[in-house]
């Protein structure tokens, strides 16, 4: 291995190492997994991650297999930036912003979701797509995962707002992709290199089994899970490489550089609360705010306002009736430039409240806006952070159905959580049909160990009888890559199989991540211990050469 570690060294500008400290703290990110890397890579740039790519793809040419993880801040919660190989770790070096433009910004992988979007706001513009950990996610990660947030219901998720991307391949040439004519498709496919290749195959394989394809897309408003082949090829013959790269988790190509459309930025929100003593309730006002267009529709439940209550009781303070908590607590938030337009849908959104709800709040100033969204925002940090052995576990943290299914879903989850004698947390994404569910269990507990996946095997079959996906938002990685193949069943997983092998024919992005993933795999890579201390940054400098 030194010998190896000393080769790679030697033909790249960043820095290489195998010591112990670096290699602990890429051992987990926010999934119940570890893997300890052989060792990390800090590209300083393009031709270093091209250097990296070119090298390890002779090794595994020469039959020694070494796998490469793309890495952000290592914020995911499926396993998808763990690697038993090497691990590319941007945030150290590649955080450029790049280009910035009226409507565009083009950025490197590693640069903080948070800082981009503060340099946004100084230019009136905004990525609306942001997710819920935006303060400590790299938007690499973001298009690794396709992540979305708060904001979906109306904007939609990462995949919808990228323009186009530079992608190292598996074999180290460099392509840049965006949505290209059927005209400029002819001509793409026509090149002898891998680049032309990738074209060529791709547009067969998709379009040989397109009927089946548009079968089998799920019916749900946003998902990740997969690769996303119902994107790629427009009815008018277009053609967009990038729509299969977002949300691919580095399994085809690592991410060097992404462009984003953005959106003009509004600070003036309207934001109201509903206060449901019923989920019924609660899904029938749902379905008649979304008629309004709401910039978001998020959800909290009985289940996170105990245990906000109890963990962290000032979060709640003044917002939510200590003795009298909801079943649930509804946000509504309208973002509509014409301040008459957002007061029009205002009044009817309170209106719809007032009629389904046991009691409402309206916040009209930032100040009071801060306060009524620590209810949803501060959940995870506070859930992050709790004392004790129990912890929220991030393992059927991600489904989502068609919103029309929320009550009868909820309705048959909770039975389940009941049946199991399992406290869980719940919250997410009314809007969208999407929710955030983590139950409490003790990872050093060997009956909790053995329950994760029996817990999961029957979760996901509730999704797959509502019609919903095993991810919204998060991705597949190692968690739910173990039930991608029944999800979608045998054609649809052959496809993605095929994918994999055309991108990557020697397996070494991210391998054991999304395809390939077997139950017993993901056992055995179990932590013995869940916490999230690995968002303290890990940079060139803090260890031992």
């Amino acid at each position: 291995m030194k010998g190896l570690l000393k080769d790679l060294a030697s033909q790249i500008s960043g820095e290489v190492t195998a010591s112990e400290t670096a290699r602990e703290y890429f051992s987990t990110d926010g999934s119940i997994f570890t893997i300890k890397p052989e060792f990390v890579i800090y590209p300083r740039d393009e031709m270093d991650v091209v250097n990296s790519v070119k090298f390890l793809n002779w090794q595994a040419q020469e039959g020694k297999v070494v796998g490469l993880t793309a890495r952000g801040k290592g914020t995911d919660q499926s396993g998808g930036a763990l690697g038993s190989g090497a691990i590319l770790a941007f945030p150290a070096h590649m955080k450029a912003l790049v280009d910035i433009q009226k409507n565009s910004v083009t950025v490197q992988p590693g640069m903080p979701y948070a800082t981009l979007q503060t340099v946004l706001h100084s230019h009136l513009h905004y990525l609306p797509p942001y997710p819920a950990s935006i303060d400590f996610s790299s938007i690499g990660g973001a298009v690794a995962n396709n992540a979305a947030g708060e904001k979906s219901v109306k904007y939609g998720t990462t995949r919808h707002w990228v323009n186009g991307l530079r992608v190292v391949l598996s074999n180290g040439d460099v392509v840049s992709t965006y949505r290209l004519s059927k005209k400029e498709l002819k001509k793409k496919k026509q090149q002898p290199d891998f680049e032309g290749h990738l074209y060529r195959e791709l547009d067969k394989i998709i379009s040989d089994n397109w009927e089946e394809i548009l079968t089998t897309r799920p019916k749900v408003s946003k998902n990740s899970a997969g690769y996303d082949i119902w994107d790629v090829k427009g009815k008018d013959g277009s053609f967009d490489l990038s729509q299969l790269i977002v949300g691919s988790q580095g399994t085809l190509g690592i991410v060097t550089e992404a462009t984003f459309r953005t959106a003009p930025y509004n600070p003036d929100l309207m934001l109201m609360a509903g206060y449901f003593d019923s989920i019924h309730k609660a899904s029938e006002a749902v379905q008649h705010l979304l008629k309004l267009d709401p910039s978001a529709l998020e959800v909290v439940d009985k289940n996170l306002l105990e245990f906000l209550k109890k963990n962290k009781p000032e979060s709640l303070k003044g917002l939510v009736s200590e003795e009298n908590i909801p079943e649930i607590v509804l946000l509504c938030e309208l973002d509509d430039i014409k301040p008459g337009t957002r007061k029009r849908k205002g009044k009817q959104a309170m209106k719809i409240l007032e009629h389904y709800a046991a009691s409402t709040r309206v916040a009209v100033d930032k100040h009071q806006q801060d306060d009524l969204w620590r209810i949803r925002r501060g959940a995870a940090a506070v859930i992050w952070k709790v004392d004790g052995p129990k912890k929220a576990l991030p393992i059927i943290e991600d489904g989502i159905v068609p919103s029309e299914k929320l009550t009868e879903f909820l309705k048959d989850a909770y039975e389940l959580f009941e049946k199991e004698k399992i406290n869980v947390a719940v919250w997410g994404h009314a809007g969208n049909g999407h929710f955030h569910i983590q139950p409490f269990m003790d990872l050093k507990n060997l009956r909790d160990r053995a329950r994760v996946f029996d817990l999961s095997d029957k979760f996901y079959a509730l999704i797959k009888k509502y019609g919903g996906s095993n991810s919204g938002e998060h991705n597949d990685g190692i968690m739910r890559g173990v039930y991608l193949k029944e999800m979608f069943g045998e054609k649809i997983y052959k496809i993605f199989e095929e994918i994999k092998d055309l991108f990557d024919p020697l397996h070494f992005l991210n391998p054991g991540v999304k395809i390939d993933v077997t139950r017993e795999d993901a056992m055995v890579k179990m932590r013995k211990e869940y916490s999230m201390k690995h968002l303290d940054d890990h940079m060139p400098g803090s260890y031992n050469h």
